[in-house]
């Protein structure tokens, strides 16, 4: 059995490494590879209470210091690979580098979903300067994977968006309940650049579409896509809801 004094020796060297900062219990047993299961529910019911007993005040910011840590390792895994990892190769580091956290760590901080820890890092990048790298591969993750409590919402509601896209010198008007995914599905299938123009909250996306594909009909060259003049462009812009 890890011993109690033992671990708050370790708590007061790591915080004195950091700056006087004690550790989070996810960096903590990086750092150290002293387990949760090692004092959980033997000498302490909370980490804060282990601090506490090491000397230090928690810190109420620490979770959220805590999850930086593990997005700025993620970062540079992502940065050193060239892509988003997979399960495999955050394991697979872990077991190389004793300052790497475990998968399940990550698992935390993204609520077990792929698409939450991205958004996290896109938020992390959002604050800082010299991430674009980071932001063009993670974006798409979270562009093609929106909240799917969200859509379900949307889709029960009948709620959904009537939207303009434009393609070259081309626009489509389609309808959807997840705008994100659909304009990250068109940039990948289209030589030209996609830009959403504009789109109109509707609670009978096929009805309103419709009325877009018929009032345009002279206008249509193929299926969704239209050839439309500046005019059109702003008939269709003064709509925010229909």
């Amino acid at each position: 059995m890890m011993d109690k004094q033992h671990i708050i020796n370790e708590i007061k060297r790591t915080a004195e490494n950091n700056g006087g900062v004690p550790l989070g219990k996810d960096r903590f047993f990086a750092e150290t590879g002293i387990r949760q299961s090692d004092w959980f529910g033997k000498y302490w019911a909370r980490w804060s209470d282990a601090l506490i007993d090491a000397g230090y005040k928690p810190n109420r910011l620490q979770g959220s210091y805590e999850d930086e840590w593990v997005i700025e390792k993620l970062i540079s895994l992502i940065r050193e690979i060239g892509r988003y990892p997979v399960s495999g190769e955050l394991r697979l580091r872990a077991k190389q580098d004793k300052d790497f956290p475990s998968h399940n760590v990550f698992s935390r901080v993204g609520k077990g979903k792929k698409v939450e820890l991205a958004k996290r890092i896109l938020d992390y990048c959002s604050k800082r300067d010299g991430l674009d790298d980071i932001v063009e591969i993670c974006k798409p993750i979270v562009v093609a994977n929106p909240s799917d409590s969200n859509i379900s919402k949307q889709e029960h509601a009948g709620i959904g968006d009537v939207y303009l896209m434009k393609s070259g010198h081309y626009f489509k008007i389609g309808k959807t309940a997840a705008l994100g995914r659909r304009e990250y599905e068109l940039k990948i299938q289209l030589p030209d650049k996609v830009t959403t123009v504009h789109t109109i909250k509707t609670d009978d996306p096929p009805g309103i579409e419709a009325y877009w594909h018929n009032r345009f009909q002279g206008r249509r060259k193929n299926g969704e896509w239209f050839e439309l003049t500046a005019e059109d462009v702003k008939a269709f812009k003064r709509r925010k809801f229909m």
